[in-house]
Order: structure tokens, then sequence, then C-alpha cells
């Protein structure tokens, strides 16, 4: 498994999971336009964690994570630079959230249900093996979630067989129950549940939740 992971992106999204990689043993290097924002995050790592441009992140990491507005993905990943995300996981943690606000508590997209933000960035950067995953959650929940011991699903999808079992393993340790739904297809429904995820926080400030897949 991957032990040095790249992440691209400087908000809670991005802070979140680098704490929790660096608290499982993992290298951790966030890229940022910005490195002076993250000084008090890096701090709190204990200097364990690293910030950078987004090119020398992506270089850096054997597995990446992108965790960006839906709106900026493509520009940053062009930062990044293709040659540094071919043949390497990218855990794609984004949604494609419209420029609007809620509408009675509904987030707005830019995509259908026809299409995805995975599915066009891989389709941009087919070098990579993008994973869908992270995008259904709070980020305060993204690492080692605490619901009385039930382990919550967290849902993923990607063309890559090697780079969904490379994710399915770090979700593991970060105290997730894997529910692999496929191709970059089923992107069109797991990036929808963000929708789903944040309607109890806008209509009731409720934000400690997660899915959970039951089955018999």
């Amino acid at each position: 498994m991957s032990k040095k992971i790249g992440i691209l992106g400087s908000g809670a999204v991005a802070k979140a999971l680098g704490t929790g990689f660096v608290q499982h043993g993992y290298e951790v290097k966030l890229g940022t336009r910005d490195a002076s924002k993250l000084a008090d995050w890096q701090a709190e790592t204990g200097g364990k964690a690293h910030v950078s441009s987004v090119a020398e992140a992506a270089a850096f990491g054997d597995a990446i994570v992108l965790a960006v507005k839906g709106t900026a993905v493509e520009k940053v990943l062009q930062h990044a630079g293709a040659a540094n995300l071919n043949e390497k996981t990218i855990m794609d943690a984004t949604n494609p959230i419209a420029e609007a606000p809620p509408v009675n508590g509904v987030l707005q997209f830019f995509t259908s249900l026809d299409d995805s933000l995975m599915e066009r960035l891989q389709k941009n950067f087919p070098g990579a093996h993008f994973v869908k995953a992270f995008n259904s959650v709070g980020s305060h929940l993204m690492v080692n979630p605490d619901f009385g011991g039930a382990r919550p699903s967290m849902f993923i999808c990607g063309n890559e067989e090697s780079a969904k079992r490379e994710v399915a393993g770090i979700l593991g340790q970060f105290g997730w129950e894997v529910e692999d739904m496929g191709g970059a297809e089923a992107a069109r429904v797991i990036e929808p549940l963000c929708i789903l995820w944040c309607i109890p926080g806008f209509k009731n400030n409720q934000w400690a939740h997660a899915f959970k897949l039951l089955k018999q």
C-alpha cells in the first residue's frame, strides 16, 4: 500500500484527511497555492506533514487525494500536471456543487444523472486511476468515525480494480466498511449522496450522520 500521500487542496477536507493519514503512519504533503494559510495546521501535525505547491504534492504522492471545490478541480489537476498523475491512484473526494445556494436544503449540481464529475476527470486525465471516495460524509467524520462500534458504509467506484483495492485498504484503516459500486459510471449516483447527506444539516443543523448499507 502507498505510504506517501499527496493531497491537492487546503480546505477542511484536505486538512482532515491529511491529519488522518499522518495519524495512520503515512507521509503527507499538501499542495496549495497559499502555503501560509496551512501553517497552523502543519504545526498541529507536529511537523509530520509538509506543505508545497500542487505540482510538488502530486509528484510526491504514491497515491493522491483530490480535495478541492468541484468547480476548480480541473484547473487544479492541470496545475498538478498529467505526468505527475499517470498510473497513480487518485482518491476523488470532490462533488460537482454549483455556485448557487441550496433550494430548501437541496444542493444544486452542475452535472446530471447521465454524467458525473469523476467521469469527466477520468476522460480528461486517462492515465490516472480515479476512485470516488470520501465525498458522502462531512470532513469531521472521514477518519475514525465513531458510531458506537458500527462501521458506516463508504461507497466507492472506479475503472481500475487495483486502485479500488488500494483505496479500500485505506478506508478500512480509517474505520469504514467499503461498498464497491463498480465502474466510473457509478459516480453518477455516488456523487449525489452528498446532496442527501447535507439535507439534515441544512434543515435541522444535524451533521453527525453517515450512510450504512444493510444486507441480508
